[in-house]
C-alpha cells in the first residue's frame, strides 16, 4: 500500500475550479518542452549543408538542449520555491523565444548551439518543473487524472509541430521559421499567467498581536533553496536508481523506430507513419492512465502500477524482433504508444506520491538531473549497438532487458520499502502504547495507595514538611 503524504498541506486543494485552467496552462508547457527538442529535426538537413557540417554535429543542437533542459532542474526547482511557479514559466517563454529569435540570425553551428542549446535549452527547464509542481498545489484526489491530462501535452504537440515545422520550413526556410517559432514559443508566456499562486488561509491562533501589533506566522518551510535531505528519504533513493537505469532504454527505441523499418526495406513514408501511429496511441494512453491511476483499487498501488508499465514496455521491446512485415510493426508501434504513455503519465505522480507536494519541488528538480546522463547515453549506446552487429534488433533487446530489469528493481524494492515503513509504523505506535501504559500504571498505583490509606514517596514527603513547620510554629 502506498504510504501517507510525506507532509500535509496547510490548506485542502480545490481539486477543480481553477485548477483546471492550471492544467490547461501545464499542458502548454508540457507539450512544448518534450516535443520542441524533436520537432526541430525537420530544419537539420539544410542547416547541416549550409554550414557544412557534420551528422554529429547537427545532432549536438538537440543533445545540449535536452541537456540544457535536465540540467537545469535544480536551478528551477530553487527559483519555484523562492518566486513560485508563474514567474518562473513567464520567464522560460520569454527565454526560449529570444534564444530561437537570436538563432535566426546565426552564422556559425556554435551560434546555434549557445542561442537554440543553452538558452533555449533552460528555458524548456523553467517551463517544465514548474508546471508539474503546481499541479500538486490544486489537485489531491483528482491528482493521477491532472498529471496525465498534463502530461498529454508532449504526444500532441509533437503531432502538431512537426507538420507545422516543415509547412514554415517549405515556406520561410530555417531561418524565418526559427523567428516565427520564437514568436509561438511565447505562448508559454500566456501559459504561466494561469498558474495563479494558491495563498494560505490563516488560520485560528496562526496570528497573534503583541502591543497590538501583528506578528507574523512562522512557518517551517521545506524547500527554502533545495531540499538535500531527500537524499536520506529511501523511497526517493529507490525511485531514482530504478529510473536512472530505466532512462538507459526509454528514449532509444522512439529514436531508431524509423530507422529500424527503413533497414526493413520500407520506404521513408511508411516508415515515419510508424512514429505517427505511436505518438497517435500515446495521446490517449496518457489521460487514461491518469483515469486508471485516479481509481480506489490501483491509487494506492500506485508505484507497483508504474512498475508494471515499465515492465510491459520492456517485453514490447523484446518481443519486437519477432514482428515480420509492416503490419507486425505497426501492431508493436500501437503497443509501444500505450506502454510510453503509461510510463510518462505515471512518471511524476509516483514521485509526488513518495515526497509529498511539499517537497516534490526540490525532488523533481534533483531527478532530472541525475536522469541527465542516462538520457543522453541511452540513444548513443543504442547506435554503437547498431554499429557492432549490423543490426537493430540487439539495441531493441539491450533496451527491453534494461526496462525489465529496472521495473523488476522497483517492483521488489518498493515491496521492501512498504514492509519496511510498516515496521517503523508499528514501532512508533507501540512505543507511545508502552508509554501510556506506564502512566496508567502509576495513576493506577497511586489511586490504591490512597485507597488503602497509605501515601506516596512524594506524599509523605510532603507531610513531613507540614509537620516540621507547625513543630517550629509551637515552639515559638
Amino acid at each position: 500500500m502506498s504510504p501517507a503524504p510525506a507532509s500535509i498541506l496547510r490548506d485542502t486543494p480545490p481539486d477543480g475550479g481553477w485548477g483546471w485552467a492550471v492544467v490547461f496552462g501545464a499542458f502548454i508547457s508540457i507539450g512544448f518542452s518534450y516535443a520542441f527538442p524533436k520537432a526541430l529535426t525537420v530544419f537539420f538537413k539544410d542547416i547541416q549543408l549550409i554550414f557544412g557540417a557534420s551528422y554529429s554535429q547537427i545532432a549536438w543542437i538537440s543533445s545540449i538542449m535536452l541537456a540544457a533542459m535536465y540540467a537545469g532542474g535544480p536551478i528551477s526547482s530553487i527559483l519555484v520555491n523562492r518566486y513560485g511557479s508563474r514567474p518562473v514559466v513567464i520567464a522560460g517563454g520569454v527565454m526560449c523565444g529570444i534564444g530561437m529569435v537570436t538563432a535566426s540570425f546565426g552564422n556559425t553551428i556554435t551560434h546555434l548551439y549557445i542561442c537554440v542549446g543553452v538558452v533555449g535549452g533552460f528555458g524548456l527547464s523553467f517551463n517544465l518543473q514548474p508546471s508539474v509542481t503546481i499541479i500538486g498545489k490544486y489537485f489531491q484526489v483528482k491528482r493521477p487524472l491532472a498529471n496525465g491530462l498534463a502530461m498529454a501535452g508532449s504526444p500532441v504537440f509533437l503531432c502538431t509541430l512537426a507538420p507545422i515545422n516543415q509547412f514554415l520550413f517549405n515556406q520561410f526556410g530555417w531561418r524565418g521559421s526559427f523567428f516565427i517559432l520564437g514568436a509561438l514559443l511565447l505562448n508559454c508566456c500566456v501559459a504561466g499567467s494561469l498558474m495563479r499562486p494558491i495563498c494560505p488561509k490563516p488560520t485560528g491562533g496562526q496570528l497573534t498581536q503583541t502591543n497590538g501589533t501583528p506578528k507574523k506566522p512562522t512557518t517551517h518551510r521545506f524547500n527554502k533553496f533545495l531540499d538535500l535531505s531527500l537524499f536520506k528519504h529511501r523511497g526517493f533513493l529507490i525511485y531514482i536508481v530504478g529510473n536512472a537505469v530505466m532512462f538507459f532504454g526509454f528514449f532509444a527505441p522512439v529514436v531508431f523506430l524509423a530507422p529500424y523499418a527503413l533497414s526493413h526495406g520500407f520506404d521513408e513514408y511508411s516508415s515515419a507513419f510508424l512514429l505517427s501511429i505511436m505518438g497517435f496511441v500515446d495521446m490517449f494512453a496518457r489521460p487514461l492512465t491518469g483515469l486508471m491511476a485516479n481509481t480506489k483499487w490501483i491509487r494506492p498501488r500506485i508505484q507497483y502500477f508504474f512498475s508494471f508499465a515499465i515492465i510491459y514496455n520492456g517485453l514490447c521491446h523484446l518481443l519486437c524482433p519477432l514482428a515480420s512485415g509492416y503490419g507486425g510493426l505497426a501492431a508493436y508501434s500501437v503497443f509501444f504508444g500505450i506502454a510510453f504513455g503509461m510510463v510518462c503519465a505515471l512518471l511524476f505522480e509516483t514521485l509526488m506520491d513518495l515526497v509529498g507536494p511539499q517537497r516534490f519541488s526540490s525532488a523533481v528538480g534533483l531527478a532530472t538531473i541525475i536522469e541527465c546522463c542516462p538520457v543522453l547515453l541511452g540513444p548513443p549506446i543504442g547506435g554503437a549497438l547498431v554499429d557492432t552487429f549490423g543490426d537493430y534488433k540487439y539495441l531493441y533487446l539491450m533496451c527491453g532487458a534494461v526496462m525489465v530489469f529496472a521495473g523488476l528493481f522497483l517492483f521488489v524494492m518498493n515491496i521492501y520499502n512498504y514492509r519496511m515503513l510498516e515496521r517503523e509504523r508499528r514501532q512508533e505506535e507501540g512505543q507511545v502504547e508502552e508509554g501510556c501504559e506506564s502512566q496508567e500504571q502509576d495513576q493506577e498505583q497511586g489511586l490504591g495507595l490512597r485507597e488503602r490509606g497509605e501515601t506516596s514517596s512524594e506524599e509523605q514527603g510532603e507531610g513531613d514538611e507540614s509537620e516540621a513547620e507547625e513543630t517550629k510554629l509551637s515552639h515559638a
